[in-house]
């Protein structure tokens, strides 16, 4: 099942929308719940860059129908080392869940990124109970490479992250 979405630039008015998904559990999802925040966070961003600069960026997701489905983001690992790629994230509103937007985002997202930036390795990581977006991961292309074991601390516990990446050869950019 390929779903019809689309990435664009996040616009000022989807700020309510991002800020809403941070501030509330049960919007933003228990895998990216990670306690409350500042607020304000995503407006200053925003404010300062579009969401498009610095050591995180954004993109919003939407759906052939013009609605709202999430988010994708990325941000550097290791900059200015040789061991430089992306890591790129998702989060989506509950309503958009389960219908192949995710997939479709991140195959998206890698083909932007590997099309527009020197990068050769993109990777992401999710919580080794997120069988979802680990399915998700795996349809976008991308392979299972490890277990960290540890590394995450959400509900009270230390969670493993499971690790997926994707090379620029593995990709069809043409």
């Amino acid at each position: 099942m390929s779903a019809a979405v689309r990435l664009r630039p996040v616009r000022q008015d989807d700020l309510e929308v991002l800020e809403g998904m941070f501030s509330d559990p049960d919007r933003i999802g228990v895998f990216n719940w990670h306690g409350f925040s500042d607020t304000r966070y995503w407006r200053r961003r925003f404010e300062k860059n579009g969401l498009l600069g610095g050591d995180r960026c954004a993109l919003m997701v939407e759906t052939a129908a013009g609605e709202r489905a999430g988010f994708v983001s990325w941000r550097p690992v290791n900059a200015g080392s040789p061991y430089e790629c992306w890591e790129i994230g998702i989060g989506l509103l509950p309503e958009a869940r389960g219908l192949g937007y995710g997939t479709e985002a991140q195959r998206q997202l890698v083909h932007y990124l590997f099309t527009h930036t020197r990068a050769n390795r993109i990777q992401a990581g999710t919580d080794s109970e997120n069988i979802a977006e680990q399915r998700a991961l795996e349809k976008a292309g991308f392979t299972r490479e490890g277990v960290m074991r540890g590394i995450a601390f959400r509900a009270g516990r230390w969670c493993d992250d499971v690790v997926y990446g994707i090379l620029r050869a593995e990709v069809q950019l043409g």
